[in-house]
């Protein structure tokens, strides 16, 4: 650390594209999201596809991810596979700007349609999610397997672009 970097501001947060070499951090962070987490080979084989687009939330000047979001792309329209933020990040209003930039490069590449499923019950995810107009397009009833061995349906929703 040179003594100018004491005194100057750490870079604000910002949006990086993520691919395979990340795919261990990805799987890190969202084994503390999701009670079936998914593994660092199945990270590194979406990331691998090339229709899937992955976006990494970077604090300060750290080289891994503190957050991410993937996307499967289909012609004009998109599904969201997933997004989770780091526990030490979570409630500073990383996910709004994960996801509002995740959705700009989605309409710049001339997405129309974006798609999810989200937990019902997931507040903070639903209130975001809202407040960014998607509307509840659907509900699967039983679909996500929680922690406890309980089942919680799953909400789909969807936002044209």
């Amino acid at each position: 650390m040179s003594f100018l970097d004491r005194f100057s501001r750490p870079p604000s947060p910002h949006i990086a594209p993520v691919g395979t070499q990340a795919a261990s951090r990805l799987a890190a962070i969202h084994a503390t999201a999701f009670a079936r987490p998914w593994s660092t080979l199945e990270f590194e084989r979406l990331l691998g596809e090339r229709n899937i687009l992955g976006d990494g939330l970077f604090i300060g000047r750290a080289a891994l991810p503190a957050g991410f979001i993937l996307s499967r792309v289909v012609v004009d329209e998109a599904e969201i596979l997933t997004v989770a933020i780091a526990p030490l990040e979570r409630g500073k209003g990383h996910s709004r700007l994960l996801l509002t930039a995740h959705l700009d490069g989605l309409s710049r590449l001339g997405i129309r349609k974006v798609h999810l499923e989200v937990e019902d019950g997931n507040l903070p995810a639903l209130a975001l999610y809202r407040r960014l107009g998607f509307r509840e397009v659907g509900r699967r009833v039983g679909y996500y397997l929680k922690s406890d061995g309980s089942r919680v349906a799953a909400l789909t929703m969807a936002l044209d672009l």
